[in-house]
């Protein structure tokens, strides 16, 4: 059993509230969830309105498919026009 994990910081550079970052953050994480079937979480930066950082969780029995849907949504959020990328990681466990 693989599971990898991506993190992703985001910048959100029009946010001016909490209010405005959690629309951002239910936007990205339900549409990951829904599209991937993954999980998906902020794990940092709960009490900034200008950044986040949000984990996907993939498992699978074979590593290849891990890496694909990882890319997958790593590409996804680097063209997402609502924040910059800021930074990312991926881990395997």
């Amino acid at each position: 059993m693989i599971v990898g994990v991506l993190t992703l910081e985001f910048f959100l550079e029009y946010s001016h509230s909490l209010k405005e970052k959690r629309r951002f953050i239910n936007s990205f994480t339900d549409r990951v969830q829904h599209r991937y079937n993954v999980s998906v979480s902020e794990v940092d930066f709960q009490e900034s309105w200008q950044r986040t950082k949000i984990a996907v969780a993939v498992v699978n029995s074979q590593q290849s498919v891990v890496q694909q849907v990882l890319a997958r949504i790593l590409e996804e959020a680097q063209t997402y026009s609502e924040a910059i990328l800021s930074g990312h990681q991926v881990t395997f466990y």
